[in-house]
C-alpha cells in the first residue's frame, strides 16, 4: 500500500479518484505542529533551536496517519507546491520518524494542478525534500516568532492599549497611518476649468480650453474665479475654427494572467472581494481541479496551456483574435520568484464552474487567462485643435474609436481610483468628422470650480499593491496580513477603505520613534530578499537569524528599561505636530482650555493615551489621544450641563475609559448615564441629559399580568423589561416614545423567539463552500453557547481556544466530520444522565449545545433547563 498526504480532505478526494486501488490519500488538514505560544520556543543561544508543538485538534488526524504509515511501503508527500507545503511535509515526515512509523520509501511529488493528467504526471517524477525551501520556512518563522515574542511584551509594559507588533504587519500598518498624516496634512487647493459645448453635424461634443491669452494652461492655472470668468468670457466671444485634426493609431496589449497579488487586487476591483475571502474562494477552486495553484508571482503558461488557450479563442472567434506568436510575460514585482505558473483555468473549454462566488471568481481567473494569449485592441485616437481668430486662445477635444477590439472582447483591467482626483480629458467618446477651417456651432459655455484632492485612502487592492511594489511580504501572506490589522482593531475598514484607529496610529508612533529600522520599507523588504536567498541556497538560514538578533535583542532591552513616564514623554514630542497643531489665531496650541493655565502633554493610561492638563488634580480637563486640537466638551472633556430643574443639582458631562457619560451627584449616590451615539442632532443638551437621568422609565402595567413594563439603556443598547423578560428596541428614541401597545407586541415577539433564528441564517460569521462529503453549503454561525461550524445537517461546536476569524476550511471540514461521526446521542445516555452529577456536566452541556444531541437533551434535564432563562436575560 502507498500512503498519500496532502493538506485538505477536498484535495485528498480528488486525487484519491485519479490514482489506484493501491494508492491511500489522506489529509493533513493543514499543518499539525507550529511554535508553542510562549517564552522559549524558539532559542537564539542555542543556534536557534525550536520546540515545536502538536496542534490539540490534530491529534486524532495524526494517529490515522501513523497507522496507515505503519503499514505502508511507500509514503509520498503531496502537499502544495510552495513553502508552506514544503514545511508541512517536513513536518509530517519528522513527527512519523520520531513514532518510528516512518516507510523507508519517502518521496515527495508536486503538482500545480490537481487534473488527473497532471498528477498521474507528477507521481511518476518524485524527488527528495527541497532543504532550501525548509530552511527558508524555518527562518520565516523562526523571524517572525522572534520579532513577535520579543517586541509585543514592551508594547504592553510601556504602551498601554498596544496588543502586538509583526514583521510585516507593522509595516502595513506604516503604510496605512502614513496615508492618514497625508490626509490631514493635505491642503485643498481651488481650480477652475473651461469647456465649450460644440456641434457638428448634429453630433454635440465638449472641447476645453487649454491656452488662454497665449499662455498653456496646466491644471492650476485658472486658480481663481475671477481669472475663469474672463476666460469664460473669451470663449463665448470668439469664433473658433478647426485649426489641425490629428488621428493617431494606438494599440492596447493585454495583461498577464493573475498572481497572486493581481487576483487579489482585481478581486477586490471588481467583485469587492476582501483579500482573505478571494483566498479562500481560488484554494476550494483549485482543490476542485478547477484552477491551478493560487499561490504564485510566476506570469507565465504553460506552453500545453498557452496551446489550449489559443485554441479556445480560434474557436469562440477567429484567427484575427490570435497573435502569430504565443505571448511571453515577465513579471514587474520586486523580489517575484516566479516558482510556479500564473493562475488559470485547468480547461480553457470551460468558461463556467461552480456557482455563486466561485462561479464569479472563476469567471475572472478564465477571462483574463485567455484575454493574455488574445491579439493587441487597435484604437484610433482623435485630436482636435480649434482657434479663435485672435490665435491667443485654444480649445481642444479628443474622442476614440475601437477599430479592433482583440483581448477588448473579453477582458479589460480595472482600475485604482485617481491620486490626485483630476478631471482629466475625456476621450473615450466619438467626434463628429470635422477639417481643417469647420466652425462648429457653439452651444454654450461653462466655467465649473474644483478643489484638489487628498491622495485616496488605500483599499486592500491598493494596499496590496503597495506592499508588492516595495517588495514588502509575501503574495501568500498579504490576506492573513490585513486580517491581523483588522483582528488587532489597529485599522477599521469603511466603504472598503482603511482607516487608522487610534491604537494602529500609536504603535505606529511607538515604532517609528524607538524601533525605526524595524518598520523601515527598505529593511523590511532587504529582509525579503534574504529569506528569497536562503530558499534559493544562496544564504545560511542561522546566520540571517544571528544577523537580525545581534542588534534587534539589545535594541529591545534597551527600550524595556526606559521608564514608562520616559516612553511618553519621547511620544509626546514626536507626535507634536499632530496632537496639538497650531492654532489659526496664533494661540498656544498647548494651553488648557479649561484653567487658561496648564499645559496639555500625552499621558498613558491604564486603558491607551490620552491628553490631560499639567495642573491634574486642580484640573481635569482631559481629551482623547484621536482629537488633535479639540477644546472643552468637543473634547468630551469635563464640562457643566446646567441644573436638574427638580433637584437643582449639577449634571456634568465627563470622560471615561468606556466612553463619555453624565454624571448627578457625587460618590456613591451619584447618578450615571452613558451618553447614547444617536442622539438627535447628535447635540447633548441640558433636557437629553435629564431624560437619561430618569431611567428606567416607566411605561405602565402590563394588561395580562399587572406588573410594571419600563424602558431603559442597558449594556446591550435600549430595551424594554417585564417581569424577567426583555426585548430590543432600535435606538434612544423608542426608549422615551414607545407606548404600551408596541411595547407589549415588542415583549410577545420577543417571548416567540424575536426572529432570532431567521437572523443568524441569514447572516452567517463565515462561509467555506461545500463540504466535500454532504455537498451541503459549510457556515460558521453564532449562536446562543458560542460560535458552530455547519453544513446545514451537522453542527459541531468550536473548541474554546479557536477564534472563529481564525478557522480554516479544513478545520471546518474535521470539526464536522468528526461530530458526524460520534452519531446523534443515544436516548438511554440521555436517561442517564443523573440529577446529582448535573454540575459536573455543565460545561458538556455547554459544548454541545449546537449540536442535535444536546437540544434533545433540554427536557430530560430539569434543573439547568430552569436556568436557561436567566442565560437569555444576559444576553438580551
Amino acid at each position: 500500500m502507498q500512503l498519500v498526504i496532502v493538506e485538505s480532505p477536498a484535495k485528498a478526494k480528488t486525487i484519491e479518484k485519479y490514482l489506484g486501488k493501491d494508492y491511500k490519500v489522506l489529509a493533513s488538514y493543514g499543518h499539525v505542529r507550529d511554535l508553542p505560544a510562549k517564552d522559549g520556543s524558539v532559542r537564539p543561544d542555542e543556534e536557534f533551536a525550536m520546540d515545536w508543538e502538536l496542534y490539540g485538534d490534530k491529534a486524532k488526524q495524526v494517529k490515522a496517519i501513523t497507522d496507515l504509515a505503519k503499514q505502508a511501503d511507500r509514503l509520498i508527500l503531496a502537499t502544495d507546491p510552495d513553502r508552506e507545503g514544503e514545511a508541512i511535509s517536513w513536518h509530517v515526515q519528522e513527527l512519523l520518524a520520531k513514532k518510528k512509523a516512518l516507510p523507508k520509501d519517502v518521496q515527495r511529488v508536486t503538482f500545480n494542478a490537481i487534473t488527473k493528467d497532471t498528477v498521474t504526471k507528477a507521481m511518476q517524477a518524485p524527488r527528495e525534500l527541497d532543504q532550501d525551501l525548509i530552511d527558508a520556512y524555518l527562518a520565516r518563522r523562526a523571524l517572525d516568532y522572534l520579532f513577535g515574542f520579543t517586541l509585543s511584551p514592551v508594547l504592553w509594559r510601556k504602551l498601554p492599549g498596544a496588543k502586538s507588533a509583526g514583521r510585516v504587519q507593522s509595516v502595513a500598518l506604516r503604510l496605512i497611518v502614513e496615508r492618514d498624516r497625508e490626509i490631514e496634512a493635505f491642503k485643498p487647493q481651488e481650480y477652475w476649468s473651461v469647456a465649450a459645448q460644440l456641434e457638428q453635424g448634429g453630433t454635440e461634443f465638449t472641447a476645453r480650453l487649454v491656452k488662454f491669452d497665449g499662455q498653456k494652461l496646466d491644471r492650476l492655472s485658472l486658480g481663481e474665479q475671477g481669472v475663469a470668468m474672463r476666460a469664460k468670457a473669451a470663449v463665448e466671444g470668439g469664433a473658433f475654427r478647426v485649426e489641425e485634426v490629428e488621428t493617431k493609431p494606438t494599440r492596447r496589449n493585454p495583461q498577464p494572467p493573475f498572481t497572486t497579488s493581481t487576483l487579489q487586487q482585481e478581486a477586490a476591483r471588481k467583485l469587492g472581494f476582501s483579500a482573505s475571502h478571494t483566498m479562500r474562494i481560488a484554494q476550494t477552486l483549485y482543490e476542485q481541479g478547477a484552477i491551478t495553484y493560487m499561490r504564485t508571482d510566476g506570469v507565465q503558461m504553460d506552453p500545453s496551456a498557452v496551446s489550449a488557450a489559443r485554441a479556445a479563442i480560434t474557436d469562440r472567434y477567429s484567427g484575427h483574435y490570435v497573435p502569430e506568436k504565443p505571448r511571453h510575460y515577465e513579471t514587474k514585482a520586486k523580489n517575484a520568484q516566479e516558482a510556479h505558473e500564473a493562475i488559470r483555468p485547468t480547461d480553457f473549454t470551460k468558461d463556467r464552474y461552480g456557482s455563486g462566488d466561485e462561479a464569479r471568481l472563476y469567471e475572472l481567473v478564465w477571462k483574463r487567462a485567455l484575454a493574455s494569449q488574445m491579439a493587441s485592441a487597435n484604437i484610433e485616437r482623435t485630436t482636435v485643435t480649434l482657434r479663435d481668430g485672435t490665435g491667443q486662445h485654444e480649445l481642444r477635444a479628443t474622442g476614440q474609436v475601437v477599430k479592433f477590439p482583440g483581448f477588448l472582447a473579453v477582458y479589460e483591467e480595472g482600475r485604482d481610483q485617481k491620486q490626485d482626483g483630476a478631471d482629466g480629458d475625456d476621450d473615450s467618446g466619438l467626434l463628429p468628422a470635422m477639417n481643417k477651417g469647420d466652425m462648429p456651432a457653439k452651444k454654450g459655455v461653462e466655467a465649473s470650480q474644483h478643489f484638489t484632492q487628498p491622495p485616496p485612502r488605500f483599499s486592500e487592492a491598493s494596499l496590496v499593491k503597495r506592499l508588492e511594489e516595495l517588495g514588502i511580504g509575501r503574495p501568500s501572506t498579504y490576506a492573513s496580513t490585513l486580517q491581523v490589522l483588522k483582528d488587532r482593531n489597529y485599522v477599521r475598514v469603511e466603504k472598503n477603505r482603511f482607516f487608522a484607529e487610534e491604537s494602529g496610529r500609536l504603535l505606529t508612533a511607538f515604532l517609528e520613534r524607538f524601533f525605526p529600522r524595524y518598520v523601515a520599507y527598505e529593511f523590511t523588504a532587504g529582509m525579503e530578499e534574504e529569506l528569497d536567498d536562503v530558499s534559493g541556497g544562496r544564504e545560511q538560514w542561522k546566520e540571517l537569524l544571528a544577523k537580525f538578533w545581534r542588534d534587534f535583542k539589545p535594541k529591545s532591552d534597551e527600550v524595556m528599561e526606559r521608564k514608562p513616564s520616559e516612553v511618553t514623554e519621547a511620544l509626546d514630542e514626536f507626535l507634536s505636530d499632530y496632537l496639538f497643531p497650531p492654532r489659526e489665531d496664533g494661540s498656544d496650541p498647548r494651553l488648557c482650555p479649561k484653567c487658561q493655565e496648564g499645559r496639555l502633554s500625552l499621558r498613558g493610561g491604564r486603558y491607551g493615551a490620552f491628553i490631560a492638563c499639567s495642573n491634574y488634580p486642580e484640573c481635569k480637563f482631559t481629551r482623547k489621544f484621536a482629537q488633535p486640537g479639540a477644546d472643552g466638551q468637543d473634547a468630551e472633556g469635563d464640562g457643566v450641563l446646567g441644573k436638574h430643574p427638580e433637584t437643582g443639582e449639577e449634571i456634568t458631562r465627563k470622560a471615561g475609559r468606556f466612553g463619555p457619560y453624565i454624571q448627578m451627584g457625587e460618590g456613591k449616590e451619584a447618578k450615571r448615564s452613558s451618553i447614547p451615539k444617536d442622539l438627535p442632532n447628535g447635540e447633548l443638551t441640558l433636557d437629553w441629559a435629564v431624560q437619561l437621568l430618569g431611567l428606567p422609565r416607566t411605561i405602565g402595567e402590563h394588561p395580562e399580568t399587572g406588573q410594571p413594563i419600563t424602558a431603559s439603556i442597558g449594556r446591550y443598547g435600549p430595551y424594554l423589561a417585564h417581569n424577567g423578560k426583555y426585548a430590543k428596541l432600535r435606538g434612544t428614541l423608542e426608549v422615551f416614545e414607545t407606548g404600551m401597545n408596541a411595547a407589549v407586541a415588542k415583549l410577545a415577539d420577543a417571548a416567540n423567539g424575536g426572529g432570532r433564528g431567521a437572523r443568524a441564517a441569514a447572516e452567517p460569521l463565515n462561509t467555506f463552500g461545500p463540504h466535500p462529503t454532504s455537498g451541503g453549503e459549510m457556515k460558521l454561525m453564532a449562536g446562543r453557547y458560542g460560535p458552530y461550524v455547519t453544513d446545514g445537517t451537522t453542527n459541531a461546536t468550536l473548541p474554546r481556544d479557536k477564534k472563529p476569524e481564525d478557522l480554516t476550511l479544513e478545520e471546518a471540514i474535521v470539526l464536522i466530520d468528526e461530530r458526524a461521526a460520534k452519531g446523534p446521542s443515544k436516548k438511554g445516555g440521555r436517561k442517564k444522565a443523573p440529577a446529582k452529577k448535573a454540575p459536573a456536566k455543565k460545561p458538556a452541556a455547554k459544548k454541545e449545545a449546537t449540536g442535535e444531541g444536546a437540544a434533545k437533551k433540554a427536557p430530560a434535564k430539569k434543573a439547568p433547563a430552569k436556568k436557561a432563562p436567566a442565560k437569555k436575560k444576559v444576553a438580551e
